[in-house]
């Protein structure tokens, strides 16, 4: 087993010369930030190099952080709880904890979450700084880089929700890097959340199914309950995401299915064949539609903060199975479209008068697309990192699509499954 050794950590405060000036006590969070109160938690892979090797690497991120955060001045600051029950960024100017920590073995790859003691493994490489984890209570940014016996070392942080959707949390990591080359910020972060604010008068104009619950006729509480909850990693290559791209085309002689809708289809499908749910049972499919351009007016370049709705798909199972893949990418592309502004502006009235409102996840599969972040491109001035993750394996209910690491025209499904249902899920990837 590997260890990890972290030093004490110290709090890292913006720059002196911060060009922001923060004027409120309080930083306003949007009905689109109140309800993802979770740690993001991700690690960034630098292999040895001559650049790298250097002593001044774990200074230069550092110093650069502190710069960075003039920018990005709310990391320091902490949730709280308004008097009108509204969550919000305490502007107090904590600071933001920074961990050095060193391995006892060379930098061997991180690439696969789901590997076994994987999630083992990648939480040395994260620090938190509470036992507990409570997202409210913990810091909203944690750093810690970690030196390998190679000279190779681990970019770990653990990042609140609540502050940044996943564009927003790369725009971060890009920015920051930017600031220890010494050049000038690309895009600067646009604060300005109250642009989502509810209406003067919330109105609620479409069905939202995404916070629909769902009855559990097929007893997938009590499956999840009595078996363990084991995690596998599907790889589909090049070729295999072209046939499974035909076959989720109207016309399967020619590939009218984006990657990103071809893989929810598939794995809509294919949990909901493996957790072989009744005939009648509902199945959910919830994914992030980012409305950053999808709004009118759209949102100003470099907005930061969290701009994803929740698309809804629902079908039952005895529909979804018994028709081609097909019907399943037809629904998605419908709810994309539906994603429109007078939806998302209904979504967040929707959430202004159902405050405890959270997308329910009985019978539910839920999708994140990691491979449309744009992490890796953060060159701290010695390359871009060699991976960027997850740092922890997600809830059972939710599917990752990863890119591929030794090839990045395929990609990697983790699901999580009880181990009675991973055959046929295989079965099901395996016949493509």
């Amino acid at each position: 087993m590997m260890k990890v050794t972290r030093s004490e950590p110290v709090l890292v405060h913006a720059a002196g010369d911060a060009p922001v000036t923060v004027r409120e006590d309080y930083y306003f969070l949007s009905n689109l930030d109140q309800n993802v109160d979770a740690l993001m938690k991700t690690v960034h892979v630098f292999n040895s190099s001559s650049e790298t090797r250097s002593d001044n690497a774990v200074t230069l991120i550092r110093e650069s952080l502190s710069t960075v955060l003039s920018y990005y001045y709310p990391f320091q600051g902490a949730l709280a709880v308004r008097p009108d029950g509204r969550l919000a960024v305490r502007n107090d100017r904590r600071g933001v904890p920074f961990v050095e920590a060193l391995a006892d073995e060379e930098l061997r790859e991180v690439t696969d979450v789901s590997a076994p003691c994987a999630a083992e493994f990648l939480k040395d490489l994260v620090y938190i700084d509470m036992d507990s984890e409570n997202a409210r209570e913990a810091s909203l940014l944690t750093v810690q880089v970690t030196t390998f016996k190679c000279g190779g070392f681990v970019l770990g942080l653990a990042m609140n929700h609540c502050l940044a959707d996943g564009q927003s949390a790369a725009a971060f990591l890009c920015s920051w890097a930017e600031t220890a080359r010494g050049v000038p910020l690309s895009t600067s972060p646009y604060h300005d959340r109250t642009l989502q604010s509810a209406r003067s008068v919330p109105t609620i104009c479409f069905p939202h199914d995404e916070f629909t619950e769902i009855e559990d006729v097929s007893d997938l509480a009590g499956i999840f309950g009595n078996m363990p909850c084991v995690y596998r990693s599907f790889t589909f290559d090049a070729g295999k995401l072209e046939r499974l791209k035909k076959a989720a085309s109207e016309d399967a002689s020619t590939t009218t299915c984006s990657t990103f809708v071809a893989l929810t289809a598939f794995v809509w499908v294919a949990r909901t064949r493996a957790l072989r749910m009744r005939p009648e049972q509902k199945s959910k499919l919830l994914f992030a539609v980012d409305g950053r351009r999808r709004v009118n007016p759209p949102l100003p370049n470099g907005f930061w903060g969290n701009a994803i709705v929740f698309a809804c798909c629902i079908s039952n199972a005895s529909d979804l199975l018994s028709r081609p893949l097909s019907a399943a990418s037809r629904s998605i592309k419908a709810a994309i479209s539906r994603t429109d502004n007078a939806f998302i502006r209904s979504a967040v009235d929707y959430i202004e008068l159902n405050r405890v409102a959270r997308p329910s996840l009985t019978a539910t599969t839920l999708v994140t697309a990691w491979n449309r972040l744009e992490f890796r491109t953060a060159d701290f001035g010695w390359g871009q990192a060699s991976h960027s993750g997850p740092a922890e394996l997600p809830h059972k209910e939710v599917a990752m699509i990863l890119r591929g690491v030794r090839d990045s025209h395929s990609m990697v499904l983790v699901v999580g499954l009880p181990l009675s249902c991973v055959q046929a899920f295989q079965e099901m990837v395996d016949q493509l």
